[in-house]
């Protein structure tokens, strides 16, 4: 009986050749090796992915958290600074630095602008005038109200005054009678109310979606 040898194929018979279909069965058996590098590469996709996510739920968390504080900060400061907006801080704001048509200074300009755009005068009416002592100290008591409470046609800063000598005489059909103060306070009370309900509207729904990403983040993990 003929000896066995071994070889790289298996079995060969001593005095034969091994046929070439098993020796290609042979070498593609030994060079059968698992796909590692695919494997790695879906497992880094994998992980990357996940990064990303996790990733992009602590920043939108923090983003609304943000937004939620400077909100909420915002509120906080109206509430404290509440009593700045009386009658009585605007009427004493206004006597005291009102310098008529001064166009330079902020606070005179943005008050003119004021009364020009709401067809108002003053903070109670014509007579907050009496009292403003830059006003009257520039205007040399000339003038009863600044040019800024006359009524125009149309009631805008482009528009014509009716009568421009009447009305700073303090003729009251040649000027706006009403305060800035009752007129601004009218015109805006409905929406304060609807903007306050919105501010508290938007803060529910911030304050829902940071406690919805917390719980998609812990999920995830």
């Amino acid at each position: 009986m003929p000896e066995e040898l071994p070889s790289s194929g298996g079995w060969e018979v001593q005095g034969q050749t091994p046929a070439p279909d098993e020796v290609h069965r042979a070498a593609g058996g030994l060079c059968r090796v698992p796909r590692w590098s695919t494997m790695e590469g879906d497992c880094l996709s994998c992980m990357k992915y996940l990064m990303f996510v996790f990733n992009f739920f602590i920043f939108f968390f923090l983003f609304i958290l943000i937004i939620f504080l400077a909100e909420l900060s915002a509120a906080i400061l109206a509430f404290i600074f509440r009593e700045n907006l009386t009658r009585e801080f605007f009427t004493k704001e206004l006597t005291k630095h009102y310098q008529g048509n001064n166009d330079t200074d902020v606070f005179s300009a943005t008050w003119n602008s004021v009364m020009i755009t709401f067809g108002c005068c003053g903070v109670n009416g014509p007579e907050d005038f009496k009292f403003a002592s830059v006003f009257r100290l520039l205007t040399l008591d000339s003038e009863e109200v600044p040019e800024a409470c006359c009524r125009r046609e149309p009631q805008s800063r482009d528009g014509v005054l009716l009568s421009r000598e009447e009305c700073l005489l303090g003729r009251s059909l040649f000027l706006n009678k009403q305060g800035c103060y009752t007129v601004i306070l009218n015109t805006f009370e409905t929406y304060v109310y609807l903007a306050g309900a919105l501010a508290i509207g938007v803060l529910a729904i911030e304050l829902f979606a940071m406690i919805f990403a917390m719980c998609l983040f812990r999920g995830i993990q």
